[in-house]
């Protein structure tokens, strides 16, 4: 199959309607301001169209396009992008471009699924919350009929926001090695068993999953569940951040609620291994309080719950551009977490080896120094800072 080819059989797919649901991603160039596209039918007014989702850095746009000018739009779309994945109603179809539009075309017959028009549709979950999962059942989030338990749904949302970010991280893992993962204060792990599940089972990647917490209880009973579950992939040890010494590299790093510098020591960690996919939901952040020093603020900071939020807002934007400057591409997400406040920060980093700007630097230095800020993070990055 051709180019040409590749785009006229998706082309009369769509036409067909029986597309629900795309995603393209892996952009052409790293220059390309839109990172994916995610693509999905809707009617609008009693018209039907597709609806296009533009995945910028920080913020995401739509675009609804007429049936007929589908073609025009998917043409400008394969001048940018390399990768499809996309499910149309009975049938599942992947394609990778090459740079010179080599087509790998990997199409596999699926069960019959609805096309849902609904402008305003019921969440998609990526676990669904009709369907039992063992881990979910487990971990008590389920019954064992796979229902899932009222006290619980909050949880079970949770956990499905989290795999989203882990599915958006994808294209970003290797696809010729095991890939390597660790999950620095995995606590109770419910987000590292949603993530092997969905790696390992979902996925059917090769992965070598590490969950590390200082609480030996609650990591001897993840390891008994991991065991009972046959995940022969997913470990559990006890131990610190600092004190972890056992990898030399390492592909995807997790942070779960890791208290004040603890984060700094694992995003340090992660960026000194050369993981691809940094994943941080940082706890209480202190070092920064004890610092700041900008009688600019003083109108904010004389109230210690202001200073103390304008505190973590400022770390966690200090770790991010950090990140930044050390060939990341990085964001600010939020992400649901019930066990601290209802709304929380997450920090997501793809490493694309980009090198920052001489402007970017001087923001940088130009913004701790207006806090008096003297960043951990910083100092155990300085050698990556400099070079």
């Amino acid at each position: 199959m051709n180019f040409e080819e590749m785009k006229e059989e998706l082309l009369q797919r769509m036409i067909s309607k029986q597309l629900v649901s795309a995603t393209i991603s892996q952009p052409r160039q790293k220059s390309n301001e839109i990172k994916r596209i995610k693509i999905k039918p809707i009617e609008l007014k009693g018209t039907y169209h597709i609806q296009f989702e533009y995945q910028y850095e920080r913020v995401l746009k739509h675009e609804n396009v007429l049936l007929e000018d589908i073609g025009q739009s998917l043409d400008k779309t394969f001048d940018q992008f390399r990768q499809v994945h996309a499910q149309f109603t009975n049938e599942s179809i992947q394609v990778q471009l090459s740079k010179k539009n080599k087509v790998l075309w990997k199409s596999d017959r699926t069960k019959e699924k609805t096309v849902n028009l609904s402008h305003n549709r019921k969440k998609q979950y990526l676990l669904d919350d009709a369907t039992p999962y063992p881990f979910l059942i487990r971990l008590g989030v389920q019954t064992e009929e796979g229902k899932v338990k009222k006290q619980k749904y909050d949880k079970f949302k949770q956990i499905n926001r989290f795999i989203e970010f882990i599915d958006d991280s994808l294209d970003y893992l290797p696809k010729d090695k095991q890939i390597r993962i660790l999950d620095f204060g995995s606590g109770k792990s419910y987000l590292t068993f949603a993530l092997y599940h969905y790696l390992k089972i979902e996925k059917g990647l090769d992965i070598k999953v590490t969950g590390l917490d200082l609480k030996k209880e609650v990591i001897e009973e993840c390891a008994r569940i991991a065991s009972d579950l046959n995940y022969t992939d997913l470990e559990f040890l006890v131990g610190d951040i600092n004190d972890y010494n056992e990898e030399n590299s390492v592909d995807m790093v997790v942070t779960l609620h890791a208290c004040d510098v603890a984060t700094d020591m694992a995003l340090a960690r992660a960026v000194k291994w050369g993981a691809k996919v940094i994943l941080s939901v940082p706890c209480c952040q202190h070092e920064l309080n004890r610092q700041l020093n900008s009688p600019a603020l003083s109108i904010m900071t004389q109230h210690g719950l202001i200073r103390e939020r304008f505190a973590a807002l400022a770390t966690d934007s200090i770790r991010a551009e950090l990140l930044t400057l050390v060939g990341y591409e990085t964001q600010v997400l939020e992400f649901i977490d019930i066990e601290h406040t209802p709304k929380n920060i997450l920090l997501r980093a793809y490493y694309s080896g980009k090198k920052p700007t001489l402007e970017q630097r001087n923001r940088y230095d130009e913004f701790v120094h207006f806090l008096s800020a003297k960043p951990f993070l910083q100092n155990e990055l300085q050698d990556y800072l400099n070079s």
